[in-house]
């Protein structure tokens, strides 16, 4: 059986960006990105997810050596279809990126969910997108099978960081049914519920971690 420290892929989590691309940036927005940047990678940092990869990579007989490095991008990037991207993996350098929401999408979140669902929604994103690029390494361009292993693992790792199975439901249903700044929004009336419960003493020492 593949053994693997449980903090083994710590030490290969970079922030990086490209300062050349900065300029196109006012300053505000280079501030608030370079925070995002290093709240997530705290949250990708953190030993109770990264026992859980761990625990993944094992099952799923992915090898270390197949993971270079992981960089927490501070920009956020786009795809071909103008919607943005979570992550992206290089097969052939074992390089996996994280890339951040808008500082838009950030703002209309905010002001629609309070700033501590924000926090929980861009800790766990960055959180899927990475078990999603993970995942690539062993199944390569088999999308399907990525996504569905994906949102099985997230899932997974939601209902053992909470135990209560009504938060583990919210924050998977946050990270994959999100459409704010569109005309509908799926998840406002369970997100509402979850804020509401945020207040109390119990469940905000769960969340907050």
């Amino acid at each position: 059986m593949l053994m693997l420290n449980n903090r083994f892929l710590y030490g290969k989590i970079r922030i990086g960006f490209i300062p050349e691309e900065l300029p196109a940036f006012s300053s505000n927005q280079v501030r608030f990105y370079r925070r995002y940047s290093s709240f997530v990678f705290k949250s990708l940092a953190k030993t109770s997810f990264q026992r859980f990869l761990n625990w993944m990579l094992t099952r799923e007989h992915i090898e270390k050596e197949t993971i270079r490095v992981i960089q927490v991008k501070i920009l956020p990037l786009r795809g071909k279809n103008g919607k943005g991207v979570a992550g992206k993996c290089n097969l052939a350098q074992g390089l996996i990126r994280i890339y951040p929401k808008t500082s838009k999408f950030c703002q209309l979140f905010r002001r629609k969910f309070g700033k501590k669902i924000l926090h929980i929604y861009a800790k766990n994103r960055a959180r899927a997108a990475l078990i999603h690029e993970l995942l690539h390494l062993k199944y390569g361009e088999d999308e399907k099978t990525v996504r569905e292993l994906s949102q099985e693992y997230f899932g997974i790792f939601t209902k053992r960081l909470y135990t209560v199975k009504f938060q583990a439901f919210c924050i998977h249903t946050m990270v994959f049914s999100s459409r704010i700044g569109k005309k509908q929004v799926p998840l406002a009336t369970r997100t509402n519920s979850l804020q509401r419960r945020a207040h109390s003493n119990t469940f905000k020492s769960k969340l907050l971690i």
